[in-house]
């Protein structure tokens, strides 16, 4: 005998079965949009109406419901879809989506959502690593999922988050130093009849990210003031190169221009003022990007085409090998050098303690330091000779 008790419309319907089960129906909205027909059981009245309960509250939030229970794939999908990528940067999801779709979805794609256990994820990141995956993208790539299921607890799809539970990948870090003074004055002296020289300077010199110094505008540098505020960044976005703004306001603090900073721009509009003529109606820059470096006819310059022009000059002076991301903490040590006043200093590498400026500013003594002063002496007077070993780039 089948029992019903009255509910509201909209609310589902309960029923009792043949076996003594109760079968609860409801509509829910699936993750296209489409109307579809939930299914649920249990063994009192009262377990299938806490069920409806549980599903009519997905639906006023907006949580889509699917016809069948959340493979672990499936979901992925819908969170880089509906949760990542219109709220996280372009390149935050990029991230994300190659660590879904490369390791993800091939090692646990079709296990259920709810059903997923620890063993299950440390199994998938057992086998990518003996498909020889790195540490660190292992890593990430548990870090990626802690996230995806966080945002399904959130959202009442499971209780627990089974990521958090497994241990994260040993990653050993490699010490790699940056260059000493005399190594950054070296790349800076085979580097000054390029035509990218300036930019140099403002990487090694102020300690600037890649895209913050492919960002610089002109309206950003005060020349009489003797100072810069950095303002935007240059990334590539869905297949073009943009302008962004930087993440946070103390990203967007004025900060002093040193005078031999100031000097390599001066010699970088001039650069670019040939480059303009020469172009003629080829010239092509935005209102309101009048950037310091630009490519031969004004656009902005790809930062990986300005990384691999990096590595290219560093591999023809006589220096060690370093990223464009290591090199620019030559800063410090530069500006010890260099005998800018620790207050600057302090503002240029935005330390929030000036102890933390002076440690480096003590520790830059060395006979290392002070074989500098010749070529510092060669680059500041204009003088256009390469040291030994080192090749000019156009």
């Amino acid at each position: 005998m089948t029992t019903k008790k009255r509910k509201p419309n909209g609310a589902g319907t309960i029923g009792q079965r043949k076996d003594g089960r109760y079968h609860g129906r409801t509509y829910v909205t699936d993750p296209e949009g489409r109307r579809h027909r939930a299914d649920v059981y249990g063994a009192t009245y009262d377990e299938v109406d806490a069920k409806l309960s549980e599903l009519r509250q997905k639906e006023r939030m907006g949580v889509p419901t699917v016809a069948q229970p959340w493979k672990v794939g499936a979901w992925l999908t819908y969170w880089l879809a509906e949760i990542v990528e219109p709220n996280t940067e372009h390149n935050t999801y990029l991230k994300y989506e190659g660590k879904v779709r490369l390791y993800l979805v091939p090692h646990l794609g079709t296990k259920s959502l709810v059903k997923l256990s620890v063993a299950q994820v440390r199994d998938a990141l057992a086998r990518m690593k003996r498909d020889g995956v790195p540490a660190a993208t292992r890593a990430e790539t548990l870090r990626v999922l802690r996230n995806a299921i966080s945002r399904a607890r959130r959202e009442e799809i499971v209780v627990r988050n089974v990521a958090e539970l497994v241990d994260m990948p040993t990653v050993e870090k490699q010490e790699r130093q940056p260059w000493t003074a005399k190594e950054g004055i070296t790349f800076l002296k085979a580097t000054r009849e390029h035509r990218l020289h300036a930019a140099f300077v403002l990487l090694l010199g102020l300690g600037l990210r890649r895209s913050e110094v492919l960002g610089l505008r002109w309206q950003d540098v005060d020349f009489e003031r003797e100072q810069f505020t950095p303002t935007y960044q240059v990334q590539r976005e869905k297949g073009r190169l943009v302008l962004k703004k930087l993440k946070t306001d103390s990203s967007q603090a004025a900060l002093p221009l040193p005078a031999f900073c100031a000097d390599a721009l001066h010699q970088r509009k001039e650069v670019q003022r040939e480059e303009r003529e020469k172009s003629g109606e080829h010239w092509h820059q935005a209102p309101g990007e009048e950037l310091v470096f630009s490519e031969r006819h004004g656009g902005p310059i790809e930062p990986r085409g300005f990384s691999r022009t990096f590595e290219t000059l560093v591999s023809k002076a006589p220096v060690r090998r370093v990223t464009v991301r290591l090199a620019r903490h030559t800063c410090g040590t530069l500006l010890a050098f260099l005998k800018v006043h620790p207050k600057v200093a302090q503002a240029i590498l935005r330390h929030s303690q000036i102890r933390m400026t002076m440690d480096i500013y003590t520790h830059v003594v060395d006979d290392d330091q002070r074989a500098a002063a010749a070529l510092l002496a060669d680059l500041l007077s204009g003088s256009s000779a390469a040291p030994e070993g080192a090749a000019g780039v156009s």
